[in-house]
């Protein structure tokens, strides 16, 4: 599949960042990582409104080494540096809308953003702000829109999680190129058109059910679009036909009756 490089901006960025790490002393890279992911955690606790003071325990007054990494919901990759690994900030009735600030934490690869009510497009390039997720969870929420394609940019990605929420349109034919998915969620959306046929995991009817719109396997067959037309052109042909007869039996019937009344 082609990448564009609008979509992957994130991801080249990374790429010449880690170049350049490879040029600089570790001491200039490893500040650098510590702002970055210090500046994601910022953007998201300013971002959304959290009405039960969840995030109350994130504090940046102290941006040292292993600062971040007790905040409640974060899990760094190591205990010695500030490299969040993951954000689980489920059931936390969080509002607002998709937190933009999560594309500084680079080296992000499980999200979890399940039962808050989080509103509006799940960000369209999101494949190239997050590329190395492995697991994403957005259910339960009240996000809106269509699956954004770019989600198949995110190569690693294991589960996928969309259920209950408001989201429209198709699923994505590119989802299918995802061959290390091993879950996908889209049940109780409002999604419409042919289910893609995923080759490296078997979808169930739980899976996809409460999407009116929705067809294909594992549910119902998709209606052929043409089957809607064979009864308007039937009944055109009848009609054409009716005033054809009828057209004939009147003129033979006068041709007839003009001999009858010549004799």
């Amino acid at each position: 599949m082609a990448i564009s490089l609008l979509e992957n901006a994130s991801l080249l960025m990374l790429i010449f960042h880690s170049l350049y790490c490879i040029s600089v002393s570790n001491s200039i890279c490893y500040a650098i990582e510590l702002e970055a992911d210090v500046l994601c955690l910022k953007t998201i606790k300013s971002s959304v409104r959290d009405p039960f003071g969840h995030l109350n325990s994130w504090k940046f007054d102290n941006t040292s080494e292993y600062s971040i990494c007790p905040f409640f919901g974060i899990e760094c990759w190591t205990s010695g540096e500030n490299r969040v690994k993951s954000i689980h900030l489920g059931g936390m009735r969080l509002q607002g809308q998709f937190p933009q600030g999560i594309e500084n934490c680079r080296s992000l690869t499980e999200l979890d953003l399940s039962g808050n009510n989080f509103s509006g497009p799940i960000p369209p390039n999101i494949g190239g702000i997050i590329p190395f997720l492995t697991y994403l969870d957005l259910s339960v929420n009240n996000f809106s829109g269509e699956i954004p394609p770019s989600l198949a940019n995110c190569m690693y990605l294991n589960f996928l999680i969309l259920d209950n929420n408001k989201l429209q349109g198709q699923i994505p034919p590119q989802l299918a190129q995802l061959y290390r998915l091993k879950t996908l969620n889209v049940s109780n959306n409002l999604l419409s058109g042919q289910i893609p046929e995923f080759f490296s995991l078997s979808l169930s009817s739980d899976d996809c059910t409460g999407n009116l719109g929705l067809c294909g396997a594992p549910l119902e067959p998709c209606k052929k679009h043409g089957k809607k037309s064979n009864f308007p052109v039937k009944f055109d042909v009848w009609i054409i036909s009716g005033f054809a007869v009828g057209y004939v039996l009147s003129t033979v019937l006068a041709f007839g009756l003009c001999l009858y009344t010549h004799f």
